[in-house]
Formats: C-alpha cells, structure tokens, sequence
C-alpha cells in the first residue's frame, strides 16, 4: 500500500491476480496436492484482497495519532481470523491426502462409476432409472428400513 493512503499499488492488484488464478488453476487439477496447493494459493490472493480493502495509516490503537489517520482494523482482523479457518482447512486436505496416498499409493481422485453412468446418460439425454418417488415409503424398498431382528428368548427369561 502506499504510504499516503491513496490506495493500493499496481504491484499488490496484480499478486492478488496472479495469487488467484494460479490457485483456481490448480484447484482444477486432479491430484490432491496440487489441490491443496491450490487452495492455499487461493486464501493468500483473497486476504490480501481483504487487506487492500482496508484503509492504510497508524497503528489502530487509541490515542497513538488522530483519529482520522488510524488503519482500519477490520480486514485485518477478518484476514486472523481466515488464516486460521485455512490453516484447519489445509490441515484437513493434508489428512485426506495422507489417506489417500496410504491407501491407494497414488494422490489423484479417481472418477466414480456413477459419475461415468451420469455422463454417458447425458450424452445419450436419456432418463436415469434411479428411484423416481412417488410411490410412497411403504411401497419404496430404499424407503423402508428393515424390522430389527426378534431377539430369542433364552432360558430363564420368560415370566416367572
């Protein structure tokens, strides 16, 4: 920011751009770690988006210069606060990835076969064959949950 509050500077809009493409970009990819990478690119673009949303000056505390030359302290307190839902959100990708990769030895999402059913039906427009309701959830057979199984009794436990 420049030191006269008259803005943002050109160098800071374009890393917020560059930030954010670039995060959206790998976001699109199919491997978790470029995904996480992704999203971490993407949350710096969007605080220090926030941060140029802010009015540049004094420290905001009262009393340390005129009230009309403080900062705004609000996008700096919601850029604490989405560090810190990132930094969890990352933690949790960091986890699926781990699992992933322990699992299957390979980091990218495959495709589900309902995902290529749901893509070849619309190639052809065709109606899925999935349940269609209206037949109510005692005539449903994926409507209705089973009875629990009748517990036998045993000896001794009858009345008496």
């Amino acid at each position: 920011m420049t030191g006269g509050g008259a803005g943002p500077t050109l160098v800071l809009v374009v890393a917020v751009g560059v930030l954010v493409a670039s995060g959206v970009s790998l976001l699109l990819e199919r491997s978790l770690t470029r995904i996480l990478l992704g999203v971490i690119l993407l949350s710096n673009g969007v605080n220090l988006l926030i941060l140029l949303s802010g009015r540049s000056g004094a420290a905001p505390v009262v009393g340390a210069a005129p009230g009309g030359t403080l900062s705004d302290a609000l996008p700096q307190a919601m850029v604490l606060t989405a560090i810190v839902i990132t930094f969890g959100f990352t933690a949790f990708l960091l986890a699926v990835s781990y699992r992933s990769w322990y699992l299957t030895g390979d980091d990218e999402v495959p495709d589900d076969i309902e995902d290529r059913q749901i893509v070849r039906q619309a190639e052809r427009n065709e109606v899925t064959t999935a349940d269609l309701g209206g037949e109510g959830p005692d005539a449903d057979p994926e409507q209705v949950d089973p009875e629990p199984p009748r517990r036998r009794p045993r000896r001794g436990d009858g009345p008496g």
